[in-house]
């Protein structure tokens, strides 16, 4: 007779990990539906998202700031945004300072685009965590501490 494996949590829905991934999934496969029609996938609407609001506090935003903003690998901020520099949806050039950055801006259809799917995933998001209506803000408030206790490893 084999042994048996042990388990902390004895079932999936006593597993933070598992309801997490699970959760994640189902919101995923929600956006999905909302960005397919505007050609983006999540982690593109993530970085426009993301340049946008570094936007609204410097003009001078780098790949640098928005991959630190994100917790994003720098490399793979650099391959996405040169995607959606061939889409036509953002411009990057030369750091008049820093030759090593890039500043990254989005063109006046990047901006249409970005509003366009912005106006879809907020109201997607809407939807989706209708259900705790009340307790959104301690499920964002949960989040945020979260990620700030487990942001460095």
């Amino acid at each position: 007779m084999s042994e048996k494996i042990e388990f902390i949590f004895k079932s999936p829905d006593t597993s933070p990990g598992y309801l997490l991934g699970q959760l994640t999934l189902l919101w995923q496969r929600k956006l999905k539906k909302v960005l397919d029609p505007l050609d983006l996938t999540h982690t593109q609407f993530i970085l426009l998202t993301s340049i946008a609001w570094l936007t609204n506090k410097s003009e001078n935003v780098t790949q640098v700031e928005i991959a630190n903003l994100n917790n994003f690998d720098r490399m793979m901020v650099s391959k996405v945004l040169r995607t959606l520099e061939t889409k036509k949806l953002i411009t990057r050039q030369e750091h008049a300072t820093d030759t090593r950055a890039k500043i990254v801006k989005l063109t006046t259809n990047g901006k249409n685009i970005l509003q366009t799917a912005l106006t879809k995933v907020e109201n997607a998001d809407i939807e989706f965590f209708s259900s705790i209506d009340k307790n959104l803000s301690n499920l964002n408030s949960y989040m945020e501490t979260l990620i700030k206790t487990n942001k460095d490893e």
